[in-house]
C-alpha cells in the first residue's frame, strides 16, 4: 500500500481553523492546537445559542402579551385559555406585535377572551 502524505490537506485544515479563530486572544489565534480547541468550543456554544434564542424570544413575547393583558384587567393564562376556547389560532409573536402596535384590536381580543 502506498504511503499517504498529508501535507496539502493538513495545511488546508490548519488554515481553515486559524481563519475561524481570527480575533481570538493570544495563542488561540496563532497556534493550531489551541485555536482548534477554541473553535470547537465556540461552535458548540453557537449551536446551543441558536436553540436558546428561540426560548428567549418566546419568553419575551409572553412577557409583552402578559403586560398588555394586565393593562386590560386579565391574566395571561386566562387570555390564552379564552382564545383556545374560541378556536382563535394566533401565535405569540403576532399577539405580542399586536400588543405593541395595535392596542385596539388586542383589546378586542381580550374582551372576546373574557366573554368566552
Amino acid at each position: 500500500m502506498a504511503r499517504v502524505k498529508r501535507a496539502v490537506n493538513a495545511k488546508k485544515n490548519h488554515k481553515k481553523v486559524l481563519k475561524q479563530a481570527k480575533g481570538y486572544f493570544g495563542a488561540k489565534s496563532k497556534l493550531f492546537r489551541t485555536a482548534n480547541e477554541a473553535v470547537m468550543k465556540s461552535l458548540s456554544y453557537a449551536y446551543i445559542g441558536r436553540k436558546n434564542r428561540k426560548r428567549d424570544f418566546r419568553k419575551l413575547w409572553i412577557a409583552r402579551i402578559n403586560a398588555e393583558c394586565r393593562v386590560n384587567d386579565m391574566s395571561y393564562s386566562k387570555f390564552i385559555g379564552g382564545l383556545k376556547k374560541l378556536n382563535i389560532d394566533i401565535n405569540r409573536k403576532m399577539l405580542s406585535e399586536m400588543a405593541i402596535h395595535d392596542k385596539e384590536s388586542f383589546k378586542n381580543l381580550v374582551d372576546m377572551a373574557k366573554n368566552a
